[in-house]
């Protein structure tokens, strides 16, 4: 029961994924989002999300909101008495009572999304892919990224997106070890690529993200994330690796930058400037077909409908085939 003292957690976690509507529910969530609205006659209640690895639900606060508001922050645990019911088409809990739980009580697995892959196999093979690069001076940059621990432990945690493509933990090396090695691929196919330039832009391009985004609790932007962005970040810390290496040449720290400066291809997306070299314009066009790929799965897959289509996707404008018989 939760009462603002001791909180008792439940040994099975219930997760988002599993509701169904005339549940009651017992549990603890994220509580990702809070806001406070009035209804006509002046009276508060609240709009919540709350959210595990699984996914994210809306809830609607009636009762006790002066004393929920008080006891209870965005970011917090939170030990939920509710009844899930439906509104306008989706889920939506009535949460009669809801009480901080402490970190210390809580397990952090079930509230990040994580990749099911080989975290240190994905990261050794991206090492191995480094090792074997015949430009000397980009060989030596990276063996000062991989001598960075903070950085290194940083990189293999973090995800590639708040939403969209690979937006769980692993995430940015999942990502980063498919682009790599569709690189080399691609690299074979054309005439005229440097190798080299092309891997490692693929392996930089997003290594701001490290710091734009925060990953403990749920994914969110940092305040440095949100006031410069990723690839900002990025240039910042390329620069710094680069003071590293003795003579790396001048052209090549720009054509680097640059990579990292164009890879969204259109200033529309985000981008400074678009891709004005042969490996500027192959990384933007992986990183594009990878996020693109996996940001399509991820919906089919989380798709629960009967059919052998999705609903219509909003952002990517249109529906997606299942297959026959898909259900």
């Amino acid at each position: 029961m939760c009462n603002g003292r001791e909180t008792v957690i439940l040994m099975s976690k219930r997760f988002v994924s599993e509701l169904v509507a005339g549940d009651a529910i017992d549990e603890v969530f994220l509580l990702a989002q809070r806001n406070m609205v009035h209804k006509k006659d002046g009276s508060p209640f609240l709009n919540v999300t709350l959210s595990d690895r699984t996914g994210q639900v809306k809830g609607v606060v009636w009762d006790q909101v002066a004393r929920i508001v008080a006891a209870v922050a965005e970011g917090d645990f939170v030990h939920v008495r509710a009844q899930v019911g439906e509104y306008r088409g989706s889920l939506q809990m009535v949460v009669k009572d809801m009480a901080r739980v402490p970190e210390e009580k809580v397990d952090a697995g079930d509230f990040l999304a994580a990749t099911i892959r080989d975290v240190a196999k994905m990261f050794e093979r991206l090492r191995e892919m480094t090792s074997r690069m015949q430009t000397p001076y980009l060989r030596s940059l990276f063996d000062v990224f991989w001598a960075d621990e903070a950085f290194v432990a940083a990189y293999v945690r973090a995800p590639a997106a708040k939403y969209m493509h690979h937006a769980y933990i692993g995430g940015l090396l999942e990502h980063t070890l498919s682009m790599a090695v569709l690189s080399e691929m691609i690299a074979g196919h054309y005439s005229g690529v440097d190798r080299d330039l092309l891997l490692a832009g693929v392996i930089l391009h997003d290594v701001g993200k490290t710091r734009e985004l925060e990953y403990t609790r749920s994914i969110d932007y940092t305040d440095e994330g949100r006031l410069l962005s990723h690839i900002v970040i990025g240039l910042s810390m390329l620069d710094e690796k680069l003071k590293q290496v003795p003579d790396f040449p001048e052209v090549q720290a720009l054509l680097l930058k640059h990579m990292i400066v164009s890879h969204h291809g259109e200033r529309a997306f985000g981008s400074p400037e678009p891709p004005k070299t042969i490996e500027a314009i192959l990384l933007n066009h992986i990183d594009e077909m990878d996020s693109r790929v996996n940001s399509v799965r991820e919906y089919v897959a989380k798709d629960p409908s009967d059919g052998s289509w999705t609903p219509y996707h909003r952002l990517l404008e249109r529906h997606f085939y299942k297959g026959p018989g898909a259900v």
